[in-house]
């Protein structure tokens, strides 16, 4: 097999997720296929001297940017940097001579993905002129105004167009990477490489991803102990009225516990219980939808269907059909 060569573009002040996280999930793709996957991934800089990340955690490229003059890149991974101002004001800051090492590689390039505010560094360079792109929605409205002929879309976690590829936000490298990796050996390796990293993938459309629906915010006893109840009870009703008892509280002041420590109404967190714990049937069971909307307590498909719509963007057979682990 010929390898898929990778290139991960490094520089001074570059985030250090956005280098290691597609670096990551590649390693984890090859582990989870049946034979080698083929990825040669390196790090490359202007120099082999070491780099320092945004984290000041130092980074030691592999090779040098003149070091593949004569060869042909399968991917070119470029991500960014940011400055933040007096305000806490966030900007995207690009090196032109960074940008123009990404042009050159880009000419012997098969595709271009750009993570987080890697997509400044794209527009610089001269490589998202027409094209639909994202990227983090801090600097979105500055990339907009500095290169109008991108069309931006500040909302997706990614976008491909064509064969380039372009992401928002930092954890959403590991999102954008898994998307690559589906493109290139399939849903189920790119599945399984996102249960190994304990997320999801992207859901239909490319708006958000999936996401575990329990809080991980600290709680107090008492709503700690409403969280467990209604985990334990999803098949009752569990009214406002009900949990309000339960609590020996008021309604209102259960809204208003609910609101403070979860950020949600009784009635949505419960929602996004039933939704998680029906997704895991959905997953690992071959539960008929009539019994998993009796369990997790929707009742009827139709109650379910109508919460998945809401809270994932999809049907309830359809995330079955993209999501069911392998008897």
């Amino acid at each position: 097999m010929i390898a898929r060569l990778v290139v991960v573009v490094l520089f001074d002040g570059v985030d250090l997720l956005d280098v290691t996280g597609p670096a990551e999930v590649l390693s984890l793709a090859e582990r989870e296929t049946d034979g080698p996957a083929g990825y040669e991934v390196v790090l490359a800089s202007e120099t082999l001297d070491p780099v320092t990340t945004s984290a000041g955690v130092r980074v030691l490229p592999d090779t040098s940017f003149d070091a593949l003059a004569t060869r042909r890149v399968d991917t070119l991974i470029v991500p960014g940097a940011v400055e933040t101002g007096p305000g806490h004001e966030v900007r995207a800051v690009v090196d032109p001579a960074v940008a123009d090492r990404v042009r050159d590689l880009a000419g012997r390039t098969r595709r271009l993905a750009s993570v987080c505010v890697g997509a400044h560094v794209l527009a610089h360079a001269g490589l998202l002129d027409g094209a639909r792109a994202t990227t983090h929605w801090s600097t979105a409205a500055q990339l907009a105004a500095e290169h109008p002929e991108v069309r931006v879309d500040p909302d997706p976690i990614f976008i491909r167009d064509g064969d380039l590829w372009t992401g928002a936000g930092l954890t959403a490298c590991l999102d954008l990477t898994l998307a690559l990796v589906a493109d290139d050996l399939g849903q189920e390796v790119a599945l399984r490489t996102a249960r190994q990293l304990v997320m999801y993938l992207k859901r239909p459309g490319g708006q958000s991803q999936f996401s575990v629906a329990t809080d991980p915010r600290a709680t107090t006893r008492r709503v700690d102990d409403l969280r467990h109840h209604v985990l334990r009870h999803l098949a009752d009703p569990l009214t406002v009225a009900d949990l309000a008892a339960r609590a020996h509280v008021g309604e209102r002041q259960l809204t208003r516990l609910f609101k403070t420590e979860l950020g949600a109404t009784p009635a949505a967190y419960v929602e996004s219980v039933r939704v998680e714990v029906a997704r895991q049937h959905l997953e690992t069971t071959d539960d008929t939808l009539e019994r998993v909307a009796v369990a997790c307590g929707f009742g009827t498909t139709d109650t379910l269907t109508r919460a998945f719509r809401r809270r994932l963007g999809t049907t309830p057979a359809q995330y079955r059909a993209r999501f069911r682990l392998t008897a």
